[in-house]
């Protein structure tokens, strides 16, 4: 695990330019209609090394999960700073549970960790805007694109907590067939230095 503490900022104070894309604290409609703020407290990573080493847990590098917006969001969140969201530690944390309960590596999907709420897939309606879902494409050496093994790694990772949701297999929307999609819900964390007061 990292020795130096993440910086932890309040997104309403990063730069215009920043908050346009974060959004931070907006409220947001899901896919079935509900209204949730998304995330107003982020870790600042002053870059991809850093990344790279700040382990979230002990199997996952915080890389593993905010690779998508590095290589594929907008022009901005390609660079660092980068800002994600604090919640962020809380599914790490999951991931290491689940590694340990089926006793493999777990390979997160490259567009299946954090997602900013400008990205293209999902946008601010994803789960994946709060930093707590993970869309997993192989554990060990099994490959998660059928039935069987996406009901079989799901029901583990559904026992760990009766938090976690987990999509059941299939091919429409909140289904899925080629990868696990856990999320441990609309979760925010605010750190104890800072503050929710506006």
């Amino acid at each position: 695990m990292n020795a130096e503490p993440l910086r932890a900022v309040d997104g309403v104070d990063l730069p215009q330019e920043y908050r346009v894309l974060l959004r931070p604290g907006e409220a947001e409609t899901d896919f079935q209609g509900n209204i949730h703020r998304l995330p107003r407290f982020f870790y600042e990573i002053g870059s991809w090394q850093e990344a790279h080493d700040v382990r979230q847990a002990p199997h996952f590098t915080l890389a593993e999960l905010m690779l998508v917006d590095c290589r594929e969001g907008r022009l901005l969140l390609n660079q660092f700073p980068h800002y994600v969201p604090c919640a962020i530690v809380l599914l790490a944390r999951f991931l290491e549970d689940f590694r340990r309960e089926v006793d493999a590596p777990v390979f997160i999907s490259a567009n299946g960790g954090y997602r900013s709420p400008a990205h293209q897939i999902g946008g601010a309606q994803s789960i994946h805007a709060w930093g707590t879902a993970a869309n997993i494409y192989r554990i060990g050496d099994t490959l998660l694109n059928d039935a069987k093994s996406i009901q079989k790694f799901g029901s583990i990772a559904a026992s760990l907590s009766p938090a976690v949701f987990v999509r059941p297999f299939g091919p429409e929307r909140e289904q899925t067939d080629d990868h696990l999609h856990i999320d441990l819900g609309f979760v925010s964390l605010t750190p104890r230095e800072c503050s929710e007061a506006s």
